[in-house]
């Protein structure tokens, strides 16, 4: 016979973006928990709203699975003495076993005699089981946590209430001085508290109660509402998946209800208005069928409809109060000039280790300068670029984004626009954040894609420079965020970057105060942009060891490493890939036994050649590097095609020769070509079968 456990942690109200998390913790947990203790159950059902985290476990076991242990103990020659009796440590092993000596067996393993014994362990009842599961709860984890009153203990809000019944019998669980029973809250304003008859009786309990315990079904009745209200009233309403979660887990019992504002609001641009509705508000905002957005929000009460007029008149009235901050704020923002704002930034810090936000547009108008040649931008794209560079920050010390932080760049393209800068340079202000997110959009214009590459740049080497550097989980200032855009926006355009003749070019010309190290790191940051491209080859097919192969190569260019790498995953099905890349692996592996590297003047002595095997390998690898193929399509046709010319070189030489010289000069020939090859990458990584 099977039964239903329920398990809910009544709460003070949570934030709303830790609900749907936590109560996934609790079921996976408690999943867990069950396993490991031989209980078995059908499935688990979770529930959750602010004040409330709860799990109802279906077709649990009344007991543990029996099972039986065969317990290892000492050996033989110590469990007994040299008259067979029994020793302080057999008798102490059964002992622990809940049994006597007379219960030992021996039993042979790797050529010696140890003592078992072989019991029976009944499972415990469920009940009996279940009172642990106060454990799962203090293990939840939280972003933030808080202790309340004199414990110690500390969770993401205070605990008030539990409840613990497997099918209608009460199974006792405390936590602190919070012991639980039937007893459950209904809404903190349209209920009363409820006694739990039966498990399986809690969701409609709670329902009578004004609450709405099953996630979804509370998400699925306020989209229901909205799509109601939108085609009532002929509105297009984006229903942002994000912002429905968000409300969902801000309510208990949900009511949808819309309002307005004055029409004159929809002069400031939408995304003020956007922001104002849906990020500090939590309102659904409204667009008519052209796309155009009209001065109506949808909103969502924690209640029913009584009283919804002043619930509604009441939301209007804070709306508006923000729109009037930001209408006021447009205005003012307007009477100042681009170069107003700059100068303000002379007296705000970028990090006050590395200093002012004006001192860093200049470094990135260096930057960009430079990256501008590198990518092949046009004159007008460099004119734009280098314009941008030396404004786009101005918008930090606007009103309106000091109030809406999350518009920077956004009000900077609009300011910038209507102050008159060009439309490029307008949108390379807003495309240098990009992307914001790991996978975020990337800048859609050549000239934001640039000033977005300088920007991340300068961050990435100035913060190293003060060794403001990110160690595990620890990452402030969203470096690796900022160095994964970097390669993805170079991916995205197809941008070469080497990346040590681009921290050469900054430590020459880079103007940074003398307290700014830029050769202090230099490994470091290269080894930081190498993760981060192999982060970005992670999210495609390239197998492992390809990916492991280009980043242990010599070329430190993204775009170099990324091309590799589908090439090569290209070249895996060829018929010659095993041997080419056996081949070429061939000539990796032995140059190692070269006691010196590669440098730019490395000679080889073509006197001491014994063999024509050698003058044919030094032609062919004399004329690959003369070309200095830069496409890894073509750089690995003309490596696979030296696959002849290194098995007769390996047939008929001897590299580890008796005499020093020709040894050297064979260590030496392998060194060069093993220089050529590295632009590929370390291809002994590579498995082939």
């Amino acid at each position: 016979m099977t039964k239903n456990y329920l398990l809910e942690i009544g709460l003070e109200e949570m934030p709303a973006h830790v609900v749907t998390n936590s109560v996934n913790q609790l079921a996976q947990k408690t999943a867990k928990f069950l396993k490991e203790n031989r209980i078995s159950f059908s499935n688990i059902e979770k529930y959750s709203t602010p004040r409330r985290l709860a799990i109802i476990i279906k077709d649990i076991a009344e007991k543990q699975t029996d099972i039986d242990v065969k317990a290892k103990g000492p050996s033989k020659k110590i469990a007994q003495d040299a008259d067979g009796n029994w020793t302080k440590a057999a008798q102490g092993f059964a002992r622990g076993q809940g049994m006597t000596p007379d219960d030992i067996f021996f039993e042979d393993l790797k050529g010696t005699e140890y003592a078992y014994i072989q019991k029976h362990e009944d499972g415990k009842k469920v009940e009996d089981v279940l009172t642990d599961i106060t454990e799962v709860i203090k293990s939840l984890t939280f972003p933030t946590r808080m202790h309340w009153a004199s414990y110690d203990f500390e969770y993401i809000r205070p605990i008030h209430w539990l409840v613990s019944l497997l099918n209608n019998e009460e199974v006792p669980l405390q936590i602190l001085d919070i012991k639980s029973g039937r007893m459950t809250r209904g809404h903190r304003f349209l209920g009363e508290d409820v006694e739990i008859d039966e498990a399986t009786n809690y969701v409609e309990k709670l329902r009578s109660q004004f609450v709405i315990v099953d996630a979804k079904e509370r998400k699925d009745l306020i989209s229901n509402q909205i799509e109601t209200i939108a085609n009532d009233k002929d509105w297009v309403i984006d229903v942002d998946p994000d912002l429905l979660e968000e409300v969902n887990n801000l309510v208990e019992f949900p009511t949808t209800f819309y309002g307005s504002f004055d029409k004159k609001y929809l002069e400031i641009p939408e995304e003020v208005l956007i922001t104002s509705m849906k990020d500090n508000q939590r309102y659904f905002y409204v667009r008519n069928h052209e796309g155009k957005l009209e001065p109506y929000f949808i909103g969502v009460r924690n209640g029913n409809s009584e009283h919804i007029e002043n619930v509604i008149q009441g939301n209007e009235k804070v709306l508006v109060a923000r729109l009037e901050d930001a209408d006021f704020f447009y205005k003012e923002d307007q009477k100042k000039s681009i170069a107003d704002y700059v100068n303000k930034l002379k007296t705000v810090n970028f990090h006050v280790k590395i200093g002012t936000m004006y001192e860093k547009m200049a470094r990135v108008h260096q930057i960009a300068e430079h990256l501008a040649k590198l990518f092949g931008l046009s004159d007008t794209e460099t004119t734009d670029v280098l314009r941008a560079s030396d404004i786009y920050k101005f918008d930090l010390v606007t009103s309106m984004v000091d109030e809406f932080p999350e518009l920077q760049g956004v009000m900077g393209e609009k300011y910038a626009s209507l102050m008159g800068e060009d439309d490029a340079v307008a949108a390379a202000v807003k495309e240098h954040y990009m992307p914001i997110s790991a996978e975020g959009d990337l800048p859609a214009s050549k000239v934001g894609a640039t000033l977005a590459i300088a920007d991340k740049i300068d961050s990435l080497v100035t913060f190293y420079a003060v060794d403001l550097i990110p160690s595990g989980s620890n990452d402030p200032y969203a470096l690796r965020r900022q160095a994964y855009g970097i390669v993805r926006i170079l991916d995205k355009y197809q941008w070469s970057l080497n990346l040590n003749d681009l921290q050469d070019y900054l430590k020459a010309n880079l103007t940074v105060p003398e307290k700014l190290d830029l050769s202090a790191h230099v490994k470091d940051i290269n080894q930081f942009m190498v993760d981060r491209v192999r982060q970005l080859l992670g999210t495609t097919e390239v197998r492992n060891d390809i990916v492991d192969a280009v980043t242990a190569g010599s070329t430190i260019d993204p775009i170099m490493m990324i091309d590799t790498a589908k090439v090569l995953q290209a070249h895996v099905l060829d018929d010659d890939f095993k041997s080419v890349v056996e081949a070429l692996g061939r000539v990796v592996n032995l140059s190692k036994k070269a006691k010196f590297g590669y440098s730019d003047d490395l000679k080889l002595d073509e006197s001491l050649f014994e063999n024509p095997s050698e003058s044919t390998l030094n032609d062919q690898v004399k004329t690959i590097i003369s070309a200095d193929e830069t496409d890894a399509e073509a750089l690995y046709g003309e490596l696979a095609s030296l696959k002849p010319a290194i098995d007769s070189y390996f047939d008929e030489n001897m590299i580890m020769a008796k005499d020093e010289k020709i040894k050297n000069n064979r260590l030496t020939q392998l060194v060069i070509a093993n220089h050529l090859i590295a632009k590929l990458g370390d291809l002994s990584k590579i498995v082939v079968k």
